[in-house]
């Protein structure tokens, strides 16, 4: 848990680098980019079905305004369920400028052999992590629903299931850039979790939410560098 901490702590200190405040920039830009082209396609489709369905007896001015409060609260609804999502599938293109930051400042030795990812395996990793993340919740959906009589429940298990999605993307990240120097992620499984978990309460927090990604792609790489780090270490040791 320590390790987990202090990484936050530095990548939290690293949030003024104009690189790392470059990428926040884009990241968070086309984050709210493509909820508010969402919300558009929300409230447009809404329109159309509520004049289709309900045009022969309501008022069209009855109609725009149905249609307009069902998609700010729809659109309010998705933005709680999905921003995880969307935010870390944005970050996935983003990702390699952050933590090259953070190698190029803290682990130069590392940056100098990491291995950018091609945009194809970005695109790939981006998608796969999405449909992840999409089918976990789709499958604790049930549970939400039976523990929402507790108040509390559904809270724990949105945090739970993003805790563990989080803190395997994040870290996965940083390390898919030196998969030839280890064939699997090294960042144990317990600090993944607790980096996810983490990074799950600060995006409940508002405004905190929209640097959240930012910060965990940096306390990821943090890890992930101490990780194999030890592991070189250890190898040499064998030796």
């Amino acid at each position: 848990m320590q390790s987990v901490l202090t990484s936050l702590a530095t990548a939290f200190g690293q949030l003024t680098d104009p690189a790392v405040i470059r990428v926040a920039a884009k990241s968070v830009f086309v984050t709210l980019l493509v909820f508010a082209a969402g919300g558009v396609g929300l409230w447009w489709g809404l329109e159309s079905a509520i004049g289709v369905f309900f045009a022969s007896f309501l008022p069209e001015r009855f109609n725009n305004a149905a249609a307009a409060v069902l998609a700010v609260f729809l659109w309010l609804v998705g933005f709680w369920l999905l921003f995880r999502i969307v935010a870390l599938a944005v970050l996935q293109f983003f990702a390699d400028e952050i933590i090259a930051a953070v190698e190029a400042r803290h682990y130069p030795q590392a940056a100098a052999r990491a291995k950018p990812l091609p945009f194809g395996r970005d695109l790939a990793n981006s998608l796969r992590g999405a449909g992840r993340a999409l089918a976990l919740n789709a499958l604790t959906l049930p549970l939400i629903v039976l523990l929402w009589i507790t108040g509390i429940g559904p809270a724990l298990v949105v945090l739970l299931v993003n805790a563990f999605l989080l803190g395997r993307e994040l870290t996965d990240m940083a390390w898919l850039r030196h998969e030839s120097e280890c064939p699997a992620n090294p960042v144990p499984k317990a600090q993944r979790f607790a980096l996810g978990a983490a990074v799950a309460g600060l995006m409940l927090v508002p405004f905190a939410n929209l640097l959240a990604p930012i910060v965990g792609a940096a306390a990821g790489t943090h890890l992930a560098q101490r990780a194999l780090t030890g592991r070189a270490g250890r190898e040499t040791a064998d030796a």
